[in-house]
């Protein structure tokens, strides 16, 4: 009997382990395939079973979580979020997530390993961790002055810090509240289907994800490439430039938008924006020239990325004579986003560096411990240093009595730049208002701000616009906005 008792002992003790050996099988061998599953539903109500980190802006949360009471119980929420949705993008139940609530999303939703000092052991449990909060380098003020400029006008503003890369301000309008498409109720599929369906775009972030011809803000790129070549030696001299001028191997004559640019030096045609003295130049410099100098300022960079992915700017590098001279204008198919020109305005401000911009500062646990954080930024040199002091003398004299006065803030010593870029078939569309700038405080030490600003639907006549009418007082506000805060 006892024989038969052990048998039967043994026999459910093989059945136990079994079933341990099962049991662990699933739960840890295939556990992230069956969290995987679409089917499974216990994910996505852990998921939303708790609240969600937040995205800081000076120090202050511009999302929360809210309560529904519901399976899926906490919906994102929004501080201001037509003002931020550039930065934040949404966090929707439905439809996912975007922009930093999309890289991000591991810190907010606390299944980063970093947020917790036994990451093995969490996986064994299953236990999520609270979500951690992200720190931007935004500054408020900035934001506000970039998004109130705008004025609901379709078009962007993009500011950086030059010494170090910080993005300083992300604005893009028209916009929109991500709190729409948070929870799973009927309204925000209607939400998303009226969004999605709206001629003007707004979820579309124009600041990094939308590219434009940079007319004459260009031609500081052109303008850098002309000194560094030797094309230029003395910025007095005069440049030998007809007007109009014929483009190479056409019978295409390019006009001025102002009178008296024949002949003129480079420091009064980069003061008054004479097309045809930098698009012989341009021409003068050579393809490869060029091409070299916009690719060293970001041009036809596929990698940016802060941390979401920036649209490529591009500089064609196959152009024949006639397009180059269009090209070093930028127009033909020179495309730029607004943060690769705030970058060009900053590698002039920063002496002739430019540091890879970035949007966030650190990552955090839900306490306030820093997780991760920015670290050492990468330094590309874009032109000599000397060129950089050249560029930024004529950048300042174009805003003491040249097309940016606008831009002008007593007591601080600004540079810019202003552009008008065709566009549309025969150039019928009005034109795009551009103003590319950098600010020093008089008790700073260095420019402490870079901006660009384009204005899509400027609604003004075109001497306006190419004086900086539309987009350099939106500028300015930006840069008052940085040089009057304290971090």
């Amino acid at each position: 009997m006892a024989r038969y008792i052990r048998h039967a002992a043994c026999f459910c003790a093989l059945l136990l382990m079994a079933l341990l050996v099962n049991a662990a099988r699933v739960q840890v061998v295939q556990a992230r395939a069956h969290g995987e599953n679409p089917a499974n539903r216990r994910e996505t109500i852990a998921r939303y079973g708790r609240e969600r980190g937040d995205i800081l802006v000076g120090g202050r949360p511009v999302t929360g979580s809210r309560d529904t009471g519901e399976q899926l119980r906490y919906e994102r929420t929004y501080t201001d979020g037509p003002l931020y949705a550039p930065v934040t993008g949404f966090a929707s139940q439905e439809y996912g997530t975007s922009f930093l609530e999309h890289t991000e999303d591991p810190v907010l939703s606390g299944s980063d390993p970093l947020l917790t000092p036994f990451p093995l052991w969490n996986d064994f449990t299953r236990r999520r961790n609270p979500g951690g909060n992200v720190v931007t380098t935004l500054n408020r003020a900035a934001q506000k002055a970039a998004f109130r400029g705008l004025g609901g006008r379709k078009g962007a503003v993009a500011a950086v810090e030059p010494a170090t890369g910080r993005v300083l301000a992300l604005a893009s309008s028209p916009s929109y509240d991500p709190a729409a498409l948070s929870g799973n109720d009927p309204r925000v599929g209607r939400a998303w289907a009226r969004l999605n369906g709206d001629v003007d775009k707004p979820m579309l972030n124009r600041a990094v994800r939308q590219t434009y011809p940079p007319g004459s803000t260009f031609k500081v790129v052109t303008a850098a490439a002309a000194l560094d070549a030797g094309v230029i030696k003395d910025v007095d001299a005069p440049t030998d430039s007809p007007e109009p001028y014929t483009l190479p191997g056409t019978t295409t004559s390019l006009t001025n938008e102002s009178e008296g640019c024949e002949d003129l030096s480079l420091r009064e045609a980069f003061r008054w924006s004479c097309n045809t003295v930098f698009a012989k130049l341009g021409v003068k410099v050579g393809v490869r020239d060029m091409t070299a100098t916009a690719h060293a300022f970001g041009f036809n960079d596929n990698a940016l990325r802060i941390p979401f992915s920036v649209a490529r700017s591009t500089f064609d590098p196959t152009v024949d004579k006639a397009q180059l001279a269009l090209s070093s204008i930028g127009q033909y198919n020179t495309r730029a986003t607004p943060l690769q020109m705030a970058m060009v305005s900053a590698a002039v401000a920063n002496g002739g560096q430019i540091r890879t911009p970035y949007l966030v500062e650190r990552t955090t646990t839900d306490d306030g411990d820093t997780v991760a954080t920015a670290g050492s930024r990468p330094v590309r040199q874009a032109m000599y240093p000397a060129t950089a002091a050249r560029l930024k003398e004529l950048m300042a004299q174009v805003v003491t009595e040249g097309t940016g006065t606008n831009a002008a803030i007593p007591g601080a010593v600004v540079g810019g730049k202003t552009g008008t870029a065709q566009h549309g078939i025969g150039n019928s569309g009005t034109p795009y208002a551009w103003f590319v700038s950098w600010a020093q405080g008089e008790r700073d030490m260095e420019p402490k701000v870079a901006v660009a600003v384009v204005v899509e639907d400027a609604s003004a006549v075109r001497g306006d616009i190419t004086g900086g009418g539309m987009a350099a007082p939106i500028a300015r506000a930006v840069m008052e906005a940085v040089l009057n805060s304290r971090y």
